[in-house]
């Protein structure tokens, strides 16, 4: 059996973040009725793996066996090269249980001072997984690389938006146009890979 998704079917969006949500929604190019998990009243799961790919699946096949319904996840972060790959997973605790990115921002920011290094570069990882409730599941990922500026700039997109700017272009995620910006993430590039796997 080839795995699809159907358009007009209803995804749950293993997300808490409504800012997420919306993006899926977009990058789905409105083919499906998006529903976060936080409005179908889904506890987060503990992200317990090691790797993107890991902690996406978790969600997604925690949200699916909860809700009874197709479930989408997306675990991503930002990887910081001087700072071996950190914050990684661990990019939304970086942020507190109150998620204030502002001094998620300000921590990647002080770490390359305490090492004393100027190696800006860095780069954003999506992996998404879609699973099937009490059924099958798959798994893409999709990067972009790019290189951090402080202070943060523009106040478009979310999380670690703003000290990132990627490659080719000299605005960061924070000040690029929403639709520049889903057509060149880290999440755009796993979507495409999701459309050429799941959908017609």
């Amino acid at each position: 059996m080839k795995l699809k998704l159907v358009r007009g079917m209803r995804l749950v969006a293993a997300t808490h973040n409504p800012g997420k949500a919306a993006e899926i929604e977009a990058l789905l190019g409105g083919r499906y009725e998006v529903v976060a998990a936080a409005a179908r009243g889904l506890a987060e799961p503990e992200e317990t793996e090691t790797t993107f790919a890991g902690n996406a699946l978790l969600k997604a096949r925690h949200a699916a066996d909860r809700s009874g319904e197709v479930a989408l996840a997306d675990d991503s972060g930002l990887s910081v090269a001087a700072l071996d790959g950190a914050p990684g997973v661990f990019s939304a605790r970086w942020a507190g249980p109150d998620r204030d990115f502002a001094r998620a921002m300000a921590k990647v920011e002080e770490r390359l001072e305490e090492i004393g290094s100027d190696d800006r570069r860095a780069w954003f990882t999506s992996a998404l997984a879609v699973a099937w409730p009490d059924g099958p599941a798959v798994v893409v990922e999709g990067r972009v690389d790019g290189r951090l500026t402080f202070p943060p700039r523009g106040d478009r997109g979310f999380g670690y938006d703003p000290i990132f700017v990627p490659e080719g272009h000299d605005q960061t995620f924070g000040e690029l146009a929403p639709e520049l910006k889903d057509s060149i993430s880290h999440r755009a590039r796993a979507f495409e890979k999701l459309k050429a796997a799941l959908i017609d």
